[in-house]
């Protein structure tokens, strides 16, 4: 009876540290561009808004879908690949007015840290560079789930944030009889699906 005892109790155990152990180890990821979105928001002669976004970007992952704590984001974007269906409007935004992107190609995001974890909802703190500015942002972040298809794993995000472009010195505007052609407010939205690394 001992013995039995003994060996349900080390079961136990066992059972218990790796579920610790798989709940603290994170996994490789890579953002899936072709299924993901860096998209944006802001105000438009006051009555209205453009949407637009920037089509080229890479990202990795530090994640175990266990412990939503366990994230860790990497994100680099090309600052000329800014997109608001408009060339010519696109033309100005990349110039040294906006985010100048002779000087500064790239668009950068690095999390420093998990907080306010609700379930499936939480905060990602961390720093966010544009044309060479440096500020730390909070994106307000929803874990949508894992799945496996064709032999690999795939987990998906969404995110939110808002920032003042004039923050990150991005301050041309103009002015008309309503008011400011462009608004100060930049809404951003993340819609992310990466893949696990180690099953391509």
């Amino acid at each position: 009876m001992k013995k039995i005892l003994l060996l349900v109790v080390a079961c136990a155990l066992n059972f218990n540290f790796s579920y610790a152990k798989d709940k603290s180890v994170s996994e490789k990821w890579t953002v899936d561009t072709a299924h993901s979105k860096v998209g944006f928001e802001i105000d438009h002669l006051v009555i209205s808004s453009v949407e637009g976004s920037f089509d080229a970007f890479s990202g990795s992952l530090d994640f175990n879908p266990k412990s939503v704590k366990s994230l860790k984001v990497d994100v680099k974007i090309s600052a000329k690949s800014i997109n608001t269906a408009n060339s010519k409007r696109d033309k100005h935004l990349r110039s040294a007015d906006f985010f100048d992107v002779k000087k500064f190609p790239s668009v950068t995001f690095k999390s420093k840290k998990i907080t306010d974890i609700k379930g499936k909802k939480f905060n990602i703190v961390g720093t966010l560079e544009i044309a060479g500015v440096k500020k730390e942002v909070t994106l307000k972040s929803k874990f949508l789930g894992t799945v496996e298809a064709y032999d690999v794993k795939r987990v998906a995000f969404k995110a939110k944030t808002s920032i003042n472009r004039s923050d990150f010195g991005l301050k041309w505007n103009d002015v008309i009889e309503a008011g400011p052609v462009v608004g100060e407010e930049v809404e951003i939205e993340l819609k992310i699906e990466a893949k696990r690394l180690a099953d391509l």
